[in-house]
């Protein structure tokens, strides 16, 4: 690989991790808010969620690495581009504005633009879409996981 190519992987990367890291910003599980929230008994501890997402955002970044080095890459890069911020947002909308319907309704808008995301990865390198497939799997438990506090709630 050249310098070049190492350069981006690294900007890929921390593109993916800096989304996560500014929207963690917004996800303080520990206030009282969210504490009084009822949740579901399976609800993961909080400690879980910062190096799951952690290992998502660095497998997107290599994901979306991978894509960027192919000519055919147009789509594909601006569904990633989408999704990414659809992503930023959730953690906004639900946790600084507390609006948890709306957080449910925003995750399966992002669900569906993941899930284009890696068939449009998949046309341009089948890794890349692969290693986008834990993502959908981890938000397709936020999702179930969004819409239960939600009815609970």
């Amino acid at each position: 690989m050249t310098a070049r190519e190492w350069l981006a992987l690294a900007g890929w990367i921390a593109l993916c991790v800096g989304v996560g890291l500014i929207g963690g910003l917004a996800t303080s599980a520990d206030t009282a808010w969210f504490a009084a929230l009822r949740k579901p008994s399976w609800n993961p501890p909080s400690w879980v969620f910062a190096p799951v997402w952690t290992t998502l955002y660095v497998t997107m970044g290599v994901a979306a690495w991978l894509v960027w080095r192919r000519r055919s890459r147009k789509t594909a890069l601006w569904l990633f581009a989408v999704q990414l911020a659809l992503n930023f947002t959730w953690s906004f909308i639900f946790f600084s504005a507390r609006e948890i319907a709306l957080a449910f309704a925003e995750i399966v808008v992002l669900w569906a633009f993941i899930a284009a995301t890696i068939i449009a990865f998949s046309r341009v390198d089948r890794r890349a879409a692969w290693l986008m497939v834990p993502y959908l799997a981890w938000v397709s438990f936020a999702a179930v996981l969004n819409g239960t506090i939600v009815r609970l709630n």
